[in-house]
């Protein structure tokens, strides 16, 4: 009975993914309804309601649910890592490290743009390397440290990133909406390359949930088990610093999903792994999917940044569950 009211939950989830993807095409300074979208996917005419569906509204969305999944999952696998449920890619400074060194690319070496993506995963892996050291003590890792260790590599990171952006003013035009987290410049060679790392990213994730459901257990469990505990944390936190700094690179920095999604799922269905995973990739994407529809339309014309509409709703919302937490 229990499964079937879970599969009932993933159902409903899943659905509220394809009404989000509905809406998001739908709605926007131009409204769009089902019947012309279906009508513009179908005539060979090219017209102005076609464009728009195909060349802006379609990538954004599909970026949206990519970016939505990737940093739910890598929130989700952090967590496991260093047993902290306030672990994410924000908290822990990934974001921030993908971020320095994406903008050193773009503004320092734009000739070198295609080298993004890696540059944003090696610099996620320090930055999250350096929690790591900061955070291990007396042979483990303290969860509390990682908040702290958190805060200040994010702290070094930002302001670094802050300077780098005034010595460079003639240029952060070009890479502001960027830095602000926006899906708003997404196109389909985007589109193309995300979604080959997306894959690659997902199918590394979904081998991590037997691991993931073991170091739940503490390290002498997973000793006893035959684990070695830090090689398996290294590897799920290579496969988290992937999914962020994948999502980084395209789209910049938006936060609280990695934060927000997990805890949510985990009221729904609980730790394990074979349910937070995969359900906290579909409701990451749906929650991403919505929160940039809402941005378009909160503020028309003008459209708000994605990582800014993110910070407004996920910031009170996870003071909710902390505040229902401490209640409970």
């Amino acid at each position: 009975m229990a499964k079937k009211w879970l599969s009932v939950k993933l159902i409903i989830i899943a659905i509220g993914l394809i009404l989000a993807i509905l809406l998001g095409i739908c709605l926007g300074s131009v409204p769009i309804s089902l019947s012309e979208i279906m009508e513009s996917l179908t005539t060979s005419e090219y017209t102005v309601k076609k464009a728009i569906i195909l060349d802006i509204r379609l990538p954004r969305v599909w970026m949206a649910v990519l970016v939505g999944a990737n940093l739910s999952a890598s929130g989700a696998l952090l967590q496991a890592v260093m047993r902290n449920p306030l672990a994410d890619p924000g908290i822990t400074g990934v974001s921030a490290g993908a971020s320095l060194v994406a903008i050193i690319i773009l503004l320092l070496f734009p000739t070198y743009v295609v080298l993004v993506p890696i540059g944003a995963f090696i610099g996620g892996m320090i930055a999250c390397g350096i929690v790591y050291i900061l955070a291990w003590k007396n042979g483990q890792i303290e969860p509390i440290r990682i908040v702290l260790a958190g805060v200040a590599v994010n702290a070094i990171l930002g302001g670094a990133t802050g300077l780098l952006s005034l010595l460079n003013s003639d240029k952060i035009q070009g890479v502001m909406l960027w830095t602000n987290g926006s899906l708003a410049k997404v196109s389909w060679p985007d589109i193309k390359i995300m979604t080959i790392y997306t894959i690659i990213g997902i199918l590394l994730a979904l081998v991590c949930i037997r691991i993931a459901n073991v170091l739940q257990l503490g390290d002498d469990v997973a000793k006893n088990l035959g684990y070695n505990v830090n090689r398996t944390r290294i590897f799920i936190s290579v496969v988290a610093v992937f999914l962020a700094g994948i999502s980084v690179a395209f789209v910049g920095i938006i936060g609280f999903v990695g934060l927000v999604v997990p805890h949510i799922v985990r009221l729904l269905f609980g730790s394990d792994y074979k349910w937070l995973l995969p359900v906290s990739m579909l409701m990451g994407g749906a929650v991403l999917v919505a929160a940039d529809t809402l941005a378009r339309m909160i503020a028309a014309p003008i459209e708000l940044p994605v990582g800014t509409m993110m910070a407004m709703l996920g910031g009170p919302f996870f003071l909710y569950l902390l505040r229902r937490g401490n209640r409970r």
